[in-house]
């Protein structure tokens, strides 16, 4: 069953964010866009390099009003030795969120039983919890994440713009569709 268009389950979870222990849920996540990431572990080889891509897009998130979430099965303690001692990970200014009992990871479809880690799962989440669009594969392989601040703007235009669509590749300020019988085998 696939999650999109369904809300974000309840949760909370602990998370490490600027130096401090915060408290992340489904509450806090409302009113806003989001951008969930899921990493197998902290103190992994490919993990860092994810967080040091969001950590470079953060900025252009933010522009757009969104915040990052990076979850891994770790705990929130993990998650702030591993900020403090990988210079990859250090540069991340979103939350860090633990989650060592395995809710979000399992809430998400991204549970591995035989591991007990997370594939790699991103979701972008509208301000009112519903799940916009999700990517999930395997762990070898590591992200883009400006595909996923593509995708974010293409849900925020297709959002603020009821009837229209975006084509593929559409990128922030281009031409969109609106559905039409006139369009039907013509483009």
């Amino acid at each position: 069953m696939s999650l999109i268009n369904t809300k974000v389950p309840e949760f909370k979870a602990n998370a490490f964010h600027n130096g401090k222990f915060v408290e992340v849920s489904n509450e806090s996540i409302k009113g806003k866009w989001s951008v969930v990431i899921f990493m197998p572990a902290a103190f992994t080889f490919n993990c860092p390099t994810e967080v040091e891509d969001a950590a470079a897009n953060y900025a252009e998130f933010q522009k757009a009003g969104a915040e990052v979430y990076i979850v891994t099965t770790d705990t929130h303690f993990s998650h702030k030795v591993w900020h403090e001692t990988s210079p990859a990970v250090g540069k991340a200014q979103f939350p860090l969120v633990g989650d060592p009992t395995h809710k979000l990871t399992r809430a998400f479809g991204v549970h591995i039983d035989e591991e007990g880690l997370a594939l790699r799962g991103t979701f972008v989440i509208n301000p009112d919890g519903v799940i916009k669009t999700m990517e999930v594969h395997s762990n070898e392989i590591a992200r883009d994440v400006s595909e996923t601040l593509r995708k974010l703007k293409a849900a925020q235009f297709t959002a603020a713009n009821p009837g229209q669509v975006c084509p593929a590749k559409w990128k922030e300020g281009e031409k969109t569709l609106k559905p039409s019988l006139d369009l039907v085998g013509k483009i």
